[in-house]
């Protein structure tokens, strides 16, 4: 079955209205108890006339950026007929969609299993188990589509395959997404319009929504999506080859090993790679800036972030940019936390930590 075929469901009843309209108001619900999430200023000197904002997913009830994806997954398959009562709910994720979609799923009472690779922190896979969900751990992170494709046949559960539908399940035109969010919160600001939206790419469904929403609400904002290390998205967009393939990232939540179906390229502006080191060392950077104690994909996007507001300095010009904290550094106090794990990684960011420090102290980016 390719990326792109809707699941087979010949065999399936269909399931129950009443059940799945009760299953949409519980879903509706919680989204109404929930606050917007908020967007935090980056101390910059005031001089340079440019803002950074945060807005920070981490204070979704499950923590992170996904919250938002996975409410929209859920919605888009019991709209589409997809999940009834008892289905299991089978996901590939490297973490953060599996904490959130098994969320949803003791929500409405349904069983749910994430398929993921066997690197993935302790951390995720507690709260995984903490929402009920149940975690089936495969070496090869490629095999996670195969292996999860295999076990909705074997249950004759929904295979929700964020990879495939994240940028169609999310209503790019706006119902409160993530980026006319983003531009109601800005409204007020000095700099109303930002010059860049920064974000990584790991589904593709969140660049592809602030990528579709800017063109029809006619800004003149530019989208660029920062990827890490071992990563397809860059080398598939810079030679416009959907079929590129690489190792896979060390950066949980952004960066795949193929080019996923939901990445549009055509929405985005601009890529950049970034090493893992400097997500690393952006991300403790970060904590020391603000307090905030972020993950790594937070600190690939804050890299992104400030060379761009460099650039804009080195050129003389004004305006704002904003970028996203994906979820919070706690479920990573093993690996990107740990100086050993860090150190046994081969990583050092000492080098890109400088390039940081002489931004915050002079305001040029001095590649490291």
């Amino acid at each position: 079955m390719s990326g792109s075929e809707s699941p087979r469901r010949s065999r399936r009843p269909i399931p129950d209205r009443a059940w799945v309209a009760e299953a949409i108001r519980r879903v509706e619900a919680d989204a109404n108890r929930s606050a917007d999430t908020h967007l935090h200023v980056f101390p910059l000197p005031e001089e340079w006339g440019i803002e950074l904002y945060l807005k920070d997913e981490s204070v979704h009830p499950t923590g992170s950026l996904k919250h938002r994806l996975a409410r929209s997954l859920f919605l888009y398959a019991l709209a589409s007929g997809w999940i009834g009562e008892g289905t299991m709910i089978i996901e590939a994720s490297s973490g953060s969609t599996a904490v959130s979609e098994a969320y949803f799923a003791r929500l409405l009472g349904l069983p749910f299993v994430a398929v993921m690779p066997a690197c993935t922190s302790p951390e995720k896979i507690a709260l995984i188990e903490f929402y009920g969900g149940r975690c089936h751990l495969v070496d090869d992170p490629c095999g996670i589509y195969a292996e999860s494709r295999r076990l909705a046949e074997e249950t004759g559960g929904h295979f929700m395959d964020q990879f495939t539908y994240a940028e169609r399940a999310t209503d790019w035109r706006g119902n409160n997404n993530i980026a006319e969010s983003i531009f109601e919160q800005l409204s007020a600001e000095r700099h109303p319009v930002p010059r860049w939206i920064v974000v990584g790419a790991g589904t593709g469904g969140t660049s592809a929504t602030i990528g579709r929403y800017v063109r029809y609400r006619r800004h003149e904002t530019q989208l660029c999506v920062v990827d890490p290390d071992g990563s397809a998205f860059y080398g598939g967009w810079c030679d416009d080859d959907p079929d590129r393939t690489a190792s896979g990232s060390r950066i949980e939540g952004i960066g795949r090993p193929r080019v996923e179906p939901s990445f549009v390229p055509t929405v985005v502006d601009r890529m950049m790679r970034v090493p893992d080191a400097a997500s690393l060392a952006a991300m403790r950077f970060l904590m020391v800036a603000t307090g905030r104690r972020t993950g790594g994909s937070t600190g690939t996007n804050l890299w992104g972030a400030l060379a761009l507001v460099a650039e804009l300095r080195a050129a003389g010009e004004q305006g704002s940019v904003v970028t996203l904290i994906c979820d919070s550094g706690d479920r990573y106090a093993h690996t990107y936390y740990d100086d050993g794990w860090v150190a046994a990684q081969g990583l050092d960011l000492m080098r890109y930590a400088k390039t940081l420090e002489e931004f915050a102290a002079t305001g040029e980016w001095l590649a490291p």
